[in-house]
């Protein structure tokens, strides 16, 4: 006779599940430097994203029906940095966006460093505007080279 398990039973299983998955990722990293790193991985995907969703928009409503930021050159999208930090708080280039750098990890012996680059040159873009102080130390806690 087999045994159904309850909603509760298996919510219980997936968190197990996820929990021994996680583990087994991080290794020998401490759990709370794991946490960190995560999470800080996933804010700079959020706004890299949402960053790039709000460029292609606007451009949309321009008309450019088929424009990409992401595909942008950085000289090009250098045009729109004022105005967009103005908007926005912040400013990324193309190149240094979460889709842009994930597409070249394999390939970048150096990653730790570009990422560290990365994270200061977003918090540095906002220097001397209203955002600056939201900005100021925003991944700190994301220890790049542990």
């Amino acid at each position: 006779m087999a045994v159904t398990m309850t909603k509760e039973q298996e919510r219980a299983e997936l968190h197990r599940t996820i929990w021994q998955i996680a583990n087994n990722l991080r290794g020998s990293i401490d759990g709370w430097d794991f946490k960190q790193y995560v999470l800080g991985m996933l804010f700079y995907r959020f706004i890299s994203e949402n960053l790039t969703k709000y460029i292609n928009d606007d451009e949309c409503r321009a008309g450019g029906k088929d424009f990409d930021y992401s595909k942008l050159s950085d000289q090009d999208a250098e045009f729109g940095r004022a105005d967009t930090v103005k908007e926005k708080g912040f400013y990324i280039l193309p190149s240094d966006l979460f889709v842009n750098v994930t597409k070249n990890a394999s390939a970048n012996a150096n990653l730790n460093e570009t990422l560290a680059t990365i994270f200061k040159t977003i918090e540095s873009s906002a220097k001397g505007t209203e955002s600056e102080d939201d900005l100021k130390g925003l991944f700190d806690d994301l220890d790049v080279n542990s």
